[in-house]
């Protein structure tokens, strides 16, 4: 068994009649505070990293931001939407499709052909779907009030 599997089996057991009431209780919506602010950590984590060299506190966050991710799609399994194996899934098709110079035949001749190349790519697979970016405001607006009522929580001043 991988770690990621024994993370997921305890995430499981934490969310099962048996497990643990809080993460019972947990919903996609009541798991948004968590997840913006395990981001903001893993941002702190590369931030210490880069001004003292220390990778600890990012290989912490990065462990936090994890199982928001892995409890996220448990939540999404237990409610019949789509499973963790569909997450990863949509993510390696997504970069396999998008990096047709590593995994194809295209040759490119640099980073900013690539980004052109990407966002092509990325528009041709929103085609139909671009509905969708109307909610991005919204939740720029509610990821910023998240952020500024962890910050107040923890006692900083932003």
């Amino acid at each position: 068994m991988t770690k990621f599997e024994e993370l997921e089996q305890v995430i499981a057991k934490l969310r099962a009649p048996d497990g643990c009431p809080w993460d019972r209780e947990q919903t996609h919506e009541s798991l948004k505070k968590p997840c913006i602010e395990e981001a903001a950590e893993v941002v702190c984590g590369i931030n210490i990293l880069s001004k003292t060299g220390d990778p600890d506190n990012l290989k912490e966050e990065l462990g936090d931001l994890l199982l928001q991710v892995v409890m996220h799609a448990r939540i999404a399994e237990e409610e019949g939407y789509f499973t963790m194996d569909d997450v990863i899934r949509g993510i390696v098709d997504k970069m396999v499709r998008r990096h047709p110079h590593v995994f194809g035949e295209a040759v490119v001749s640099g980073s900013g052909e690539v980004l052109a190349r990407w966002d092509e790519i990325k528009k041709q697979e929103k085609a139909g779907k671009e509905w969708a970016e109307a909610y991005l405001p919204e939740a720029f607006e509610e990821s910023k009030a998240l952020i500024d009522a962890a910050a107040k929580r923890k006692g900083f001043k932003i």
